[in-house]
């Protein structure tokens, strides 16, 4: 068996792989052991909702990758993988939510068969999906190994994307714009959250055209009012009031690759002091935008974005965007370039962030975002057309 539906082709995996290895070179390691699913992903072309137990690729300096995870899951490695069926090792489901042994363990004895025993092998130490229990079997196991933090390493050489990956992002703005479209013409007072959050489900996984919805790797989040005020808060079953904002952040999904959009929705009439909020705030990502060019750096961006907030006397002080992609649960962000004041890296054509300027004050909240892509010449390109404003329904 075979993987029969490639995202990519060889010559990209093979360029990925190429770009990893570089990396792994200029950070002395002998081997890689990447846990992240968004980068097994990248790597290999595994997919599938495995990653509750332990799993990962070997990346090495001279030989295909190996995937490796529980054994009724190598079935779905080996129809996802671009790798012959001999890169693809499951352990027995014993080691599965056991006390008695770890899979930590079986995976040391791979480890020891490739003669990496004596080995530089790095690891994703801070990482959603590798756990300290994890970190202590393979120091129990493999004592002669010397353990290196690999973290985001992966994650840095998905940075640019390729011309493939940005018209499977175009694909999810599709969807995104779709969400927003659907959300803003049913959501009325009166009509329950979770009526709408069951609507917001429908269109992104129907998606748009050829582009079929995948699983976003956030849920929908939209709290009204003065819970807005809390920027990850999700849904429960009170109906929508008049004369509250929410703000919706969602994002449609193609092929694992996101492009978050957000929108705020004020039911009624609003307040003159949100309105002077979103003028600022329109401002300001207007200027990012601006500034949100090749060359420049990711700091140019929260700092355009500051100075009309900074005018209109508001203090923001979280960061105000983050490279996206390709991603699953929990997170849609990439974890490596952050758009704040501290971050000096340089802005390169094909890099794509969520620009997501959100306000989350004491009792009130705004989020109008735009998902953008860094352009060989000129400003970014917004992934998605719609008004850039507070949507008002009388």
């Amino acid at each position: 068996m075979t993987a029969y539906d490639l995202s990519f082709t060889s010559a990209e995996y093979e360029s990925r792989l190429a770009s990893t290895r570089e990396a792994m070179e200029k950070a002395g390691l002998d081997a890689l052991f990447v846990t992240d699913p968004s980068n097994q992903a990248w790597l290999t072309g595994y997919d599938g909702w495995s990653f509750y137990v332990h799993q990962g690729v070997i990346v090495l300096p001279d030989a295909d990758p190996i995937w490796w995870g529980r054994n009724q899951d190598s079935h779905g490695a080996l129809r996802t993988v671009w790798m012959g069926p001999d890169r693809v090792h499951g352990y027995a489901d014993n080691f599965v939510q056991s006390t008695e042994r770890h899979p930590m363990e079986d995976l040391a004895g791979h480890l020891s068969e490739l003669r990496l025993e004596r080995a530089r092998i790095g690891v994703e130490m801070d990482n959603y999906y590798f756990s300290a229990r994890a970190m202590d079997v393979l120091y129990a196991e493999l004592s002669q190994v010397r353990w290196a933090d690999a973290t985001g390493l992966v994650n840095w050489q998905r940075a640019i994307k390729s011309p493939a990956e940005i018209m499977f992002m175009r694909k999810a703005a599709a969807i995104s714009e779709k969400i927003v479209d659907g959300l803003l013409e049913r959501v009325e007072p009166g009509v329950p959250k979770n009526h709408i959050v069951a609507e917001i489900y429908r269109d992104a996984i129907r998606g748009v055209g050829d582009a079929w919805g995948d699983y976003p790797a956030i849920v929908p989040l939209m709290p009204s009012g003065t819970d807005a005020a809390a920027p990850h808060l999700t849904w429960n079953g009170r109906p929508f009031a008049r004369g509250e904002a929410t703000f919706f952040e969602i994002s449609g999904c193609y092929r694992r690759y996101h492009v978050p959009f957000c929108r705020t929705l004020f039911l009624g009439e609003p307040p003159d002091f949100l309105l002077r909020a979103e003028a600022a705030l329109i401002e300001g990502l207007e200027a990012g935008l601006e500034a949100a060019r090749a060359g420049n750096r990711a700091c140019d961006i929260a700092n355009a974005l500051a100075a009309p907030l900074e005018r209109a006397g508001i203090e923001r002080g979280a960061r105000c965007g983050y490279g996206i992609g390709l991603s699953y649960p929990p997170d849609w962000g990439e974890r490596t370039i952050s758009l704040r004041a501290e971050d000096e890296t340089v802005l390169q054509p094909g890099m794509t962030f969520h620009f997501m300027p959100g306000l989350w004050m004491k009792d009130w909240g705004l989020e109008i975002t735009e998902s953008i892509l860094i352009r060989e010449t000129g400003p970014a390109e917004t992934f998605c057309n719609r008004p850039r404003k507070m949507f008002v329904k009388p």
